[in-house]
């Protein structure tokens, strides 16, 4: 099994976030993981990226000129990196913010409605969460539960008051990807 996902988007979106998660939890699943992270010098509002790579084999470089899945947070990051999809991979893109015109035809989109789904759920910081849900649902690489619970662990405690709501954005996504 190998899986090579990159997710794009602006500084502040949750890209590096929700990347760090999808790895973790594939390292908790004792697959072999590369996070390789890329973000420009402004503090906010600058393009961040990053690349997971996931395989029960050996995993030589962080690097994935086409990557098999995609997550597009924005019509800015689909337009600058929408061409590195393989035909027929998957592109998973938030549809509050990207333009059914930016879709390519030679691969499998899934629209999901994340800044909806986050403002239902009560935080618009979980527009990545809805992603990343609609992602393991289109996948099979890893389960919500396995995603969240990463997340779990990776917060400090302070912040686990905020689970409930990431949960509910990630299962939410998972739902829009299964529609």
């Amino acid at each position: 099994m190998r899986e090579e996902l990159f997710i794009g988007g602006m500084g502040g979106q949750g890209v590096l976030l929700g990347g760090q998660m999808v790895a973790r939890a594939a390292m908790d699943k004792g697959l072999n993981v590369s996070w390789f992270p890329i973000y420009s010098p402004e503090v906010r509002g600058g393009y961040t990226t990053c690349t997971i790579i996931i395989s029960d084999g050996r995993v030589g470089s962080p690097l994935s000129e086409h990557p098999g899945s995609m997550i597009m947070m924005d019509p800015v990051a689909m337009r600058m990196f929408g061409d590195r999809a393989p035909e027929g991979g998957l592109m998973v893109l938030n549809s509050s913010l990207i333009d059914e015109s930016l879709a390519r035809p030679d691969v499998r989109t899934l629209w999901v409605p994340a800044n909806e789904i986050a403002a239902d759920v009560g935080s618009d910081r979980t527009v990545n969460m809805a992603l990343i849900g609609a992602w393991a649902a289109a996948t099979g690489v890893m389960t919500i539960e396995e995603i969240a619970a990463s997340l779990l662990r990776m917060l400090p405690e302070r912040h686990h008051k905020f689970m409930p709501v990431n949960e509910e954005a990630l299962r939410r996504g998972a739902e829009a990807a299964n529609a």
